[in-house]
């Protein structure tokens, strides 16, 4: 093992390790790039869902349900229905499928601690704010979303770690991210650099986690902090 460790460590040092196509900065920039515009989709679709099931109630036991069906789904099962969905557009290979199946992965968290964040907030809060005159944008905006930031934070959070960890997937259907340095590993039978590109994912993907908890603390008012774990989704005191 120490040897094998010594030989990692050969690998991270040598400057092919580096640069080029297949060198980790490249890499890594193809994983960020498609893990942050896959972020980006699945917040666009999830917040605002959330937000309408979460403030009206409308709706949510069929859009929860889904979001929940869609969590049981195998990363690689998306990956392979985007591919197969965009390969008669000819657009099957590449960061497009990748980043689809992405989106899709990172949309559940958020609907699901969205809605939840938003029936968790007291329901006297809410009648009191409605009784002072504000209209339901108002509601939502000044109350409730401050109200249930931690929560839909968390969402958020773990989204962001699902994506990235889940990104080297994309390499299988030509989307480059680090995945693609595994991919090499394999077909040359190099355990030295299969393991090096997993443990640059695994740093990255730590990285992640820590870094969306900074930006949850910081974006939170000290005085509505609550636990900002997926479990507390299932408090909401609203029916």
């Amino acid at each position: 093992m120490i040897e094998f460790l010594a030989e990692v460590a050969a690998w991270f040092g040598q400057p092919s390790t580096w640069s080029g196509r297949d060198g980790i900065p490249a890499r890594l920039a193809e994983h960020l790039w498609i893990s942050g515009s896959s972020l980006a989709g699945a917040a666009v679709v999830a917040l605002p869902l959330g937000l309408l099931i979460g403030h009206t109630g409308r709706g949510a036991a069929a859009v929860v349900a889904l979001a929940n069906i869609g969590r049981a789904v195998p990363s690689l099962g998306l990956l392979g229905i985007a591919f197969l969905l965009l390969l008669p557009l000819g657009l099957g290979v590449g960061a497009l499928p990748g980043i689809v199946a992405l989106t899709a992965l990172g949309i559940p968290p958020m609907v699901v601690n969205t809605y939840v964040g938003l029936r968790a907030v007291d329901p006297d809060l809410v009648e009191a704010a409605r009784g002072m005159g504000m209209r339901e944008g108002q509601v939502l905006s000044r109350l409730e979303i401050p109200m249930a930031l931690p929560i839909i934070l968390a969402g958020v959070r773990t989204s962001a770690v699902q994506i990235v960890a889940t990104a080297t997937l994309v390499a299988v259907v030509g989307g480059g991210t680090l995945g693609q340095l595994i991919i090499i590993g394999f077909n040359v039978g190099d355990q030295v650099r299969i393991f090096g590109a997993a443990l640059v994912v695994a740093l990255l993907s730590g990285v992640t986690e820590l870094g969306f908890a900074a930006i949850q603390r910081a974006a939170t008012s000290p005085g509505i902090r609550v636990p900002g774990t997926f479990a507390t989704e299932f408090g909401g005191k609203r029916g």
